[in-house]
């Protein structure tokens, strides 16, 4: 399963949407909201076995399926080139 469809299948199971695009804002458009976000993060940590710095907790990286996607390709790539 690729990133992205393990991240809209978790999003999916635990936020109770499924009509949303993938440059869909996750606050804006009110589907996940704070305290699920702290949710997404715990699952990228433990699903993709990375780990999230306060400085990346940021909309830039976490408000939408294509930027969580794009984020944790990048966070892999960093790992894998350590």
């Amino acid at each position: 399963m690729s990133t992205r469809d393990t991240l809209r299948t978790f999003i999916v199971d635990t936020f109770f949407v499924d009509d949303f695009a993938d440059d869909d804002s996750f606050l804006r458009k009110g589907l996940i909201d704070s305290t699920g976000m702290m949710e997404l993060v715990a699952f990228i940590e433990t699903e993709f076995h990375i780990k999230l710095d306060d400085k990346e907790l940021v909309p830039e990286n976490l408000d939408s399926l294509s930027r969580v996607v794009a984020f944790v390709d990048r966070k892999q790539s960093l790992a894998k080139a350590s």
